[in-house]
């Protein structure tokens, strides 16, 4: 009898569990954002020594001032030039606003030297008090 109810309770524990997960996936995006990508060069000198002090290992920095927001994405070191950083999607839900970027490789057409880089995109947009999602 103890073992019946003890398998009752373990199945109603593990039926209750699902309800606690929150998802992001679901939100409906409301509209693509305008950004700009620009050189570290260009970028705020705050969030030039946040990348400085990450850039070995990859990294997702959220930076704000005056207005603005800048979502920085890095891939760490590659030990070869040729990398790039596209910006797939930037688009705002009801929540977030969402990032998506992809690393591209060096091309087949491409000259590459064996000097380590660090691919990397910044992008300067209007600031949004929304938490950033990089998906």
């Amino acid at each position: 009898m103890k073992c019946f109810v003890a398998g009752v309770l373990i199945l109603a524990v593990l039926s209750v569990l699902p309800g606690c997960v929150t998802q992001y996936d679901s939100a409906m995006k409301l509209r693509d954002l305008e950004f700009t990508v620009t050189d570290e060069e260009d970028a705020p000198e705050e969030l030039r020594t946040m990348i400085d002090e990450a850039r070995e290992d990859p990294y997702r920095l959220i930076f704000a001032e005056q207005g603005l927001l800048w979502i920085a994405e890095g891939y760490g070191r590659k030990e070869t030039t040729g990398y790039s950083v596209e910006v797939r999607e930037l688009y705002e839900t009801e929540d977030a606003v969402h990032i998506r970027t992809r690393l591209l490789g060096p091309g087949a057409q491409e000259e590459i030297r064996g000097a380590p880089t660090y691919p990397c995109v910044i992008v300067q947009m209007e600031y949004i008090e929304k938490d950033v999602l990089f998906d």
